[in-house]
Formats: C-alpha cells, sequence, structure tokens
C-alpha cells in the first residue's frame, strides 16, 4: 500500500471516529428530549458508522494491485460497498417511518428541547466538517469512495437541521400561549406533532438517498460508460493524431471500475507502415491520454486500413 492509499485509509479512520461521536450525542439528544425526529437521525448516524467500516474495508481491497485472480485489480469493490450501503439507508428509513407513524398517532410532550438541540448542533458540526474534508480529499485523489461518504454525511448535516428546524418551532412554540391556540384550532393538542411528520420526511429523505446509492451501484457493475465530457477528451486526442498522422479509429469504449477508468479503441493505420512506428503513435495517444486522466488502463488495437475486416466496428 502506498502513501497515497495509506492516507485515503487514515480518512477512513477520520468517518468512523466521526460516525461514533455523533451517535453518541444525537443518542444522547434523544434520550433527554424523546423526540422521534432525533431518534431517527440517531438512526441515520449508525448507519453512517457501517458505511464508513465498510469504506475502510473496501479502501485496503480496492488498494491491492492486479493478480492472476484479478487482472484488471480491485476496484469494482467499491460499487459493493455503494450497494450494501444503499440497501442498509432503506431499512432505516423503514424503521424510522414505522416508529414515527406509532408516534403520530399516539403524540408525546417533547422534554429539555434546549438541551437536545445544543447536543445535536454540536453533532451536525462534527459531521459537516468532516464531510468537507472527505468530500475535498476525495475528488482531489480521485477517490469515489471517500467523496461518496462524504456526500452522505451532508445528506445527514442536512437532514439535522430539518429537524432541528421542526423541534425550534415546536420549543418557541410551547412558549406562546399564542401559537398553543391556533394548534388548538388546527386539532392538534400541540406542536409536537411536527416531530413525528419531520421524521417521517426525514424518511422520505433517506431513501431518496439509498435508491441514488443503489442505482450508481447498478450503473457501475453494468460498466457504465464514462461520462460525455470526459469521452469528448479522448475523442479530441484520437482526433488530432487522425488529422496529422493520416489514420482513423473506430470502437471506442470506455467503462468504470471504482476509482479507475478503462478504454479500448481499433487504431487503423496503413498496411504498410512498420510495426515500430505503429508503435510509437499508440504510444503517443496513449501519453497523452494518461496525461489528461491519472487512472487510466488504455487498450489500442491496431489494423491495416487497407483491409476491409477492419471495417466491421463502426466508428463511435
Amino acid at each position: 500500500m502506498n502513501t497515497a492509499q495509506k492516507s485515503l485509509t487514515l480518512y477512513g479512520w477520520l468517518s468512523i471516529a466521526a460516525a461514533i461521536s455523533t451517535i453518541a450525542l444525537k443518542s444522547y439528544a434523544y434520550w433527554l428530549t424523546d423526540s422521534i425526529g432525533l431518534l431517527s437521525d440517531a438512526m441515520e448516524s449508525v448507519i453512517n458508522l457501517v458505511a464508513a467500516v465498510i469504506m475502510l474495508i473496501v479502501l485496503h481491497i480496492a488498494a491491492r494491485p492486479p493478480d492472476e485472480s484479478h487482472p484488471y485489480g480491485h476496484e469494482k469493490i467499491e460499487y459493493f460497498s455503494s450497494g450494501a450501503e444503499g440497501v442498509m439507508i432503506l431499512l432505516a428509513a423503514i424503521s424510522i417511518g414505522i416508529t414515527a407513524w406509532g408516534r403520530l398517532l399516539h403524540p408525546q410532550p417533547l422534554q429539555q428541547l434546549d438541551v437536545g438541540i445544543a447536543i445535536s448542533v454540536c453533532a451536525s458540526i462534527i459531521n459537516l466538517v468532516v464531510a468537507k474534508i472527505l468530500i475535498s480529499v476525495g475528488k482531489r485523489q480521485r477517490s469515489i469512495t471517500l467523496e461518496s461518504d462524504g456526500k452522505h454525511l451532508m445528506t445527514d448535516v442536512w437532514t439535522t437541521v430539518g429537524i432541528l428546524i421542526g423541534i425550534g418551532v415546536i420549543f418557541v412554540a410551547n412558549y406562546f400561549e399564542t401559537s398553543l391556540a391556533i394548534a388548538k384550532q388546527l386539532g392538534l393538542n400541540d406542536w409536537g406533532i411536527l416531530d413525528p411528520i419531520i421524521a417521517i420526511l426525514v424518511a422520505i429523505n433517506i431513501v431518496w438517498v439509498g435508491l441514488q446509492l443503489i442505482r450508481r451501484t447498478i450503473s457501475g457493475l453494468m460498466d457504465a460508460a464514462l461520462t460525455a465530457n470526459e469521452q469528448t477528451k479522448i475523442i479530441n486526442v484520437l482526433e488530432q493524431f487522425s488529422v496529422t498522422n493520416n489514420i482513423d479509429y473506430h470502437a471506442l469504449r470506455t467503462r468504470y471500475a471504482g476509482t479507475r477508468r478503462f478504454m479500448s479503441v481499433h487504431l487503423l493505420v496503413p498496411g504498410d507502415w512498420t510495426v515500430q512506428r505503429g508503435h510509437d503513435v499508440v504510444e503517443s495517444i496513449e501519453q497523452q491520454i494518461a496525461s489528461i486522466f491519472d487512472n487510466i488502463d488504455i487498450d489500442i488495437h491496431l489494423e491495416p486500413i487497407e483491409d476491409d475486416a477492419s471495417w466491421r466496428h463502426l466508428k463511435v
């Protein structure tokens, strides 16, 4: 494992430490307030912890070099990580929804909201700082796993913000008779009913995050192509060499495997070229594409441009 990979592992431990801290804080806030909203927030932090542990394991496995059993490397395991995280998020959302529905049918007064809010704010700040770090490092190191975990933590931050706004409304409303009168006119005993309603909204948001992760996992396992922008950069290089060397290309294919990119293309050159000349052009193309992408495996197949069999694949 090189220095960069060790660095990524350290950030994995940072994510685990943040998850444990926020679970403790949010659970204590729930214990003080009896807020289902805060309970749902704490349960989501448990998912964050499981996801962080999986991320740490995945980073270790993905960092292994290609071997006889896995000649294309181990990066694709990252999609199993995101898939597992997506399923756990959906299970957590279902659990939150069921608990919140029960509280919606049988509302209960909330306690010590001021202390609970303060504790949740501290937990949210921890998540915010760690999320910013993970997203920044993930983009810089081109680690999809770190970046995804950071974005998941940011979702947790916004979830907490929504819950705190709702609980804040309850906290303020409980001190104003006018607000309570309005609540009674609406058929409510007090504003506390907002708590399970917010928890249900949180569960819906979590479902969306889980479905997005599962969609991304399926896309990766199905060997989704590189983005249109990335493919355009590759095509620009191929077009440049086609014009300057009077050659052609077709059958360009690309795909992702975790943090690694793969591409293959057929390069059509004059049949009377020497092997050395064709090899030199291929080397130049590979070097220029590699200078654009940090982590890409390139497979270029040489074919004689005069041979009809070379044109069986459509140019893409």
